[in-house]
């Protein structure tokens, strides 16, 4: 009798075994995978370690006309990785500030933003002036001229009615170089004037630096007319000097020395008929015989030279 109560006891234990195996087989293909919202849990980490080292630049929202104060509205904070030198990182700091030029949208804002002249006006002292002069490959260094160079203008004149004879000078020397093409040098705070380039666009405004056809220049105010005159001239080089000559900024800019300098270029070009150290041919007089006389002919016989009546 034990016996068999003990084979039912066995049976029913097995077939509950048997149920609750099942079971829980069927509820385990009925929940999600766990794997889900572990690797939620991983992008999330990794999301906030990369967030930590990203830094805030402030942005405009939407194209912004000038003369027109910034709103809260107008702005937005995006994260980079690599923040622009100078660039706002709060929305605060931008909020009731006035740009002075039309500002497009996904512009990232600076102090420069906000301040009066263009890239070339901040690139110029006070006592300076930014002129342009045409270049080529020839005149212009061979193509390699760079925004920031020093250069000596040197003046080219032909033979003609007046100037008996060619001649080269140096127009003015030591002037620095603001552009090269559409490539802008450093302001006079030492900031780009023109937003970072990444290394495609930084390649492609190399080329078109090598065949430039203009160089924007930082001619002193008192020697603006001469070199003007010097354009119309004759022909334009420019000679770079040399980077190890280390106080050329103060060249024309300096308290000392830039008074005589500009008075030494002063009398250098005023006057182009006297570059090749000879008179200009001069009309005859009226009335006088002696100058309405006829040049003669000149005849040269080895080392011995005469001159030769006209007939």
């Amino acid at each position: 009798m034990n016996n068999r109560r003990s084979l039912v006891l066995a049976a029913i234990l097995f077939i509950g075994a048997i149920a609750a195996g099942y079971w829980g087989l069927v509820l385990t293909r009925q929940q999600p995978v766990a794997e889900v919202p572990v690797t939620q849990m991983v992008e999330q980490k990794v999301a906030a370690v990369e967030d930590t080292t990203r830094q805030p630049v402030v942005v405009l929202a939407r194209d912004v006309p000038p003369h027109v104060a910034l709103t809260a509205e107008d702005l937005t904070l995006e994260k980079l990785q690599t923040a622009p030198v100078g660039s706002l990182t709060s929305i605060d700091q931008a909020v009731g500030l006035t740009p002075w030029r039309a500002l497009a949208a996904g512009t990232w804002l600076s102090k420069q933003s906000f301040e009066v002249g263009g890239p070339l006006a901040r690139m110029i002292r006070p006592d300076e002036r930014a002129l342009a002069v045409a270049i080529d490959e020839v005149t212009g260094a061979g193509g390699q001229l760079t925004p920031g160079d020093y250069v000596d203008i040197l003046l080219f004149l032909r033979e003609d009615t007046a100037n008996p004879q060619q001649s080269a000078q140096i127009v003015l020397p030591a002037v620095r170089v603001l552009s090269v093409g559409d490539e802008l040098g450093l302001t006079n705070d030492g900031q780009l004037a023109s937003p970072p380039l990444n290394a495609e666009e930084a390649l492609k405004q190399a080329q078109r630096r090598a065949t430039a056809r203009t160089a924007v220049l930082a001619v002193p105010e008192p020697l603006i007319n001469q070199l003007m005159l010097a354009t119309q001239a004759g022909t334009l080089r420019l000679a770079v000097r040399s980077a190890e000559e280390k106080r050329l900024s103060k060249y024309w800019a300096g308290q000392q020395e830039s008074p005589s300098n500009i008075e030494n270029a002063k009398r250098s070009l005023y006057r182009f008929n006297q570059l090749a150290m000879a008179s200009p041919v001069r009309a005859p007089v009226a009335g006088n015989p002696v100058a309405q006389r006829e040049r003669g002919i000149e005849i040269i016989r080895g080392s011995q030279n005469t001159q030769r009546p006209a007939q």
